[in-house]
């Protein structure tokens, strides 16, 4: 695991608790910030694991 995928999963656990904190306060925008960290989060996991892939690729 490099340390994208962790930074990326963390963003994305994040995400999900700001989106649940803008529901129970009744905030979209919080609600909005937290659907675009996970996003970002999943993004920046996706990177990843897709350079995860290339390095264990090499080592064929």
């Amino acid at each position: 695991m490099n340390k994208d995928q962790v930074k990326g999963a963390v963003k994305d656990a994040a995400g999900k608790v700001q989106e649940k904190t803008g529901e129970v306060i009744g905030s979209d925008e919080q609600q909005a910030k937290g659907l675009a960290k996970q996003a970002e989060g999943k993004v920046q996991k996706g990177y990843g694991d897709a350079k995860e892939a290339v390095k264990d690729a090499t080592k064929r």
